[in-house]
């Protein structure tokens, strides 16, 4: 049974942060995030979005002496072969020398750019990790199904959900409403997984 009642979201994305805050808060969880505690951002070294979701949440439980629930996730286009993928935050990364931080126009830009006119088939997935003090972690992935649109459009998403229509919408993630997206999002559908194999019986 998952009887924790604090719980580090091991993120510094805001967006990512409020989707995880309210996914939890039903359960009575309270939630502090890796930025509110100062606690650094681990280099995301791995090669996979499962491995990188389990460094950051190792980092910011061992950093915070609490349990740590991390996400890695990204917008995998098919014409791309899978880009952006794991780079997705970095395609957004501006260069210092026009002063740093991330822009996701120019990163969408980029999506769309080099999309040429290839398949507009693209998937949002998701990699959840649970990580404890004392070393245990465990994972549990998600996606959703889409295509890519242009021009952006809607302004209540964020990152790439502008270009982002799930199959079967008309609507993109950024003109939804949060409660929808929060209902059949890649992000939904790990945070699915989590709490069946956490809450067994519905507890």
């Amino acid at each position: 049974m998952f009887d924790i009642r604090k719980i580090v979201v091991a993120s510094h994305n805001e967006g990512k942060v409020r989707e995880i805050r309210d996914l939890l808060r039903p359960f009575g969880v309270e939630t502090v995030s890796a930025g509110e505690l100062n606690l650094p951002e681990p280099d995301e070294t791995e090669t996979t979005f499962a491995g990188n979701a389990e460094l950051k949440a190792r980092a910011a439980a061992e950093a915070s002496g609490l349990p740590a629930l991390s996400d890695d996730s990204g917008l995998a286009v098919d014409a791309l072969g899978g880009d952006p993928g794991i780079y997705a935050a970095r395609w957004a990364e501006k260069p210092k020398c026009e002063g740093g931080g991330r822009d996701f126009d120019m990163a969408m830009w980029h999506v769309y750019d080099r999309m040429g006119d290839g398949v507009k088939t693209a998937r949002f997935i998701c990699a959840l990790c649970l990580a404890y003090p004392q070393g245990d972690a465990k994972i549990y992935e998600g996606k959703v199904e889409g295509e890519i649109v242009w021009p952006p459009r809607g302004e209540k998403g964020f990152g790439y959900d502008p270009i982002f229509q799930a199959i079967g919408d008309k609507l993109t993630f950024a003109e939804i409403e949060p409660a929808e997206k929060h209902a059949k999002s890649h992000r939904a559908d790990a945070f699915a997984k989590f709490l069946k194999d956490q809450f067994p019986q519905g507890e």
